[in-house]
């Protein structure tokens, strides 16, 4: 439960604030365009009642008063151009000075037919909007252009930002509300899905157990080797600090280590005696079998390096390919080792276990032959405690104990 809301609420946080700093953002920009608006309908009202024969009759005592007009009701700074784009008058609010001076650097292009153009900048702490528009005579001609600076007062970009709070406050209220409603049904189906991912994955550990105790059931009488060589196999991995990939690979090859051997006939494989050089080429042949039936699985491809390689020997005069050292990946190596030995302190009908002194005797006298040299000379400081531990054992408490295995690396 833990895992999940930890999973879980990290995500929802970020998403929450995600949208709230994106509604921000609209809303910032949505109060931004609309003093756009507001600057360029004033300018473009002005320009409609601007009287263009002052302009070309050039009457300039009219046009600056007129200018005036405007510096004192809506603009900072008023510009008159002609048709030709000369500056004709100009008017700047008391105070502005500094103003004009600052937007000297920033040049501005002039409207074609009947558009307006505007420009938004940052200069001395203030939004400033520049506004240019046509100005044309009662028969449509083109007079010239009249162009104000208009400045966002403190008060009115004060409220863009109360605005812009008071909505970002209220999506996250509204997204806090929804989460807290919404949240525990997520945490459900999270948990739902959790549950049936881990019934899908169960299922098919089981299955792979179940298929790999049946072909170990046929020379053993028993599903207690595979548990008990799985085991050895994970503790020697642990003992070696093999990380959990590894290890969970090496549990599902474990599984099915010789499910090739389901298309070896039981006459060779049940043979109580050595066998002959014919039967022994059949019998080689599990390990190809077994990769034939994996393949077309991806969840089995996890499987592949302990079925295709675990009678692979560390000298190269293993098979089926011959590998040598450490072109045998790790897993392969390890349940080597484990299978080994539990195959030589086991009973089987065509042989009786074998002492645990005997059995380590004989792993040892293969090390940087058949094992490798390193893995081994871990096993051999573990492999006390592990046949104490698991040779004797019940079925039952054998499976009890792998169950736990698979707890701890597939979390099921």
């Amino acid at each position: 439960m833990i895992s999940i809301h930890r999973y879980i609420l990290p995500r929802v946080v970020i998403a929450w604030l995600l949208v709230s700093l994106l509604v921000g953002g609209v809303v910032f920009w949505v109060e931004i365009e609309r003093i756009d608006d507001r600057a360029a309908a004033l300018a473009l009202n002005e320009a409609h009642r601007f009287p263009a024969e002052l302009l070309q009759q050039k009457k300039l005592d009219e046009i600056q008063a007129h200018l005036a007009s405007l510096t004192r009701q809506h603009f900072a700074i008023v510009e008159l151009y002609d048709a030709n784009r000369v500056v004709v008058a100009d008017r700047v609010a008391e105070g502005q000075e500094g103003l004009e001076r600052s937007l000297q650097g920033f040049a501005h292009g002039f409207p074609e037919k009947s558009s307006i153009t505007y420009h938004r900048l940052r200069i001395d702490d203030k939004w400033v909007l520049q506004v240019l528009v046509p100005l044309r005579d009662r028969a449509g001609k083109l007079s010239g252009f009249l162009e104000g600076v208009y400045i966002v007062d403190r008060e009115t970009e004060d409220g863009i930002y109360a605005d812009i709070a008071y909505t970002i406050a209220f999506v996250m209220l509204a997204v806090l509300t929804t989460t807290m409603v919404l949240y525990p049904l997520a945490i459900a189906l999270n948990r739902n899905v959790v549950r049936q991912s881990k019934q899908i994955l169960r299922g098919n550990l089981e299955m792979m157990a179940v298929l790999g105790s049946a072909i170990a059931k046929r020379d053993s009488d028993t599903h207690s080797h595979n548990y008990r060589v799985t085991l050895y196999a994970v503790a020697l991995a642990e003992a070696i600090r093999l990380d959990a990939e590894k290890i969970r690979q090496l549990i599902s090859g474990a599984f099915l280590h010789d499910v090739g051997k389901i298309g070896i006939p039981d006459g060779i494989l049940l043979k109580p005696g050595k066998l002959d050089d014919d039967e022994f080429r059949i019998m080689k042949t599990h390990v190809e079998v077994g990769e034939d039936i994996i393949r077309n699985s991806e969840f089995l491809s996890a499987t592949r390096d302990v079925v295709a390689c675990h009678h692979e020997k560390f000298d190269g005069s293993g098979y089926p390919r011959g590998l040598a050292g450490k072109a045998i990946p790790a897993v392969a190596r390890v349940f080597a080792i484990a299978d080994v030995f539990d195959a030589l302190t086991s009973k089987r009908p065509y042989k009786p276990a074998m002492p645990l002194v005997e059995a380590l005797k004989i792993l040892h006298d293969g090390a940087g032959k058949h094992f490798d040299p390193s893995i081994l000379q871990v096993f051999e400081n573990i492999a006390l405690e592990q046949y104490t531990t698991l040779h004797a054992a019940e079925e039952e408490w054998l499976r009890g104990r792998l169950e736990k295995v698979l707890g701890t690396y597939y979390g099921i």
